[in-house]
């Protein structure tokens, strides 16, 4: 049992992942996971403003009777 105590800390070392290994990967690929996520909420952001416009466009416009619209209204009424 003392001779895995003792050998367990010595092989901890040599397995453990060197420092500043790949660091300025993980760094690029958060930044640009963060470049891409702000693209892509800019164009949601402008498909939201283009849609918003239309209803608004749409909302403002008086509306043109259908045909048949006044038959429809009359058959509701009954």
């Amino acid at each position: 049992m003392s001779v895995l105590a003792t050998a367990l800390p010595a092989a901890l070392p040599a397995t453990a992942i060197p420092a500043n290994t790949g660091d300025g990967y993980v760094a690029a690929a958060y930044i640009l996971f963060f470049v891409l996520l702000l693209v892509y909420v800019a164009i949601m952001a402008l498909r939201l403003s283009r849609l918003e416009r239309s209803v608004r466009e749409l909302s403002g416009r008086p509306q043109e009777p259908r045909p048949g619209a006044e038959a429809e209204r009359e058959r509701e009424r009954v």
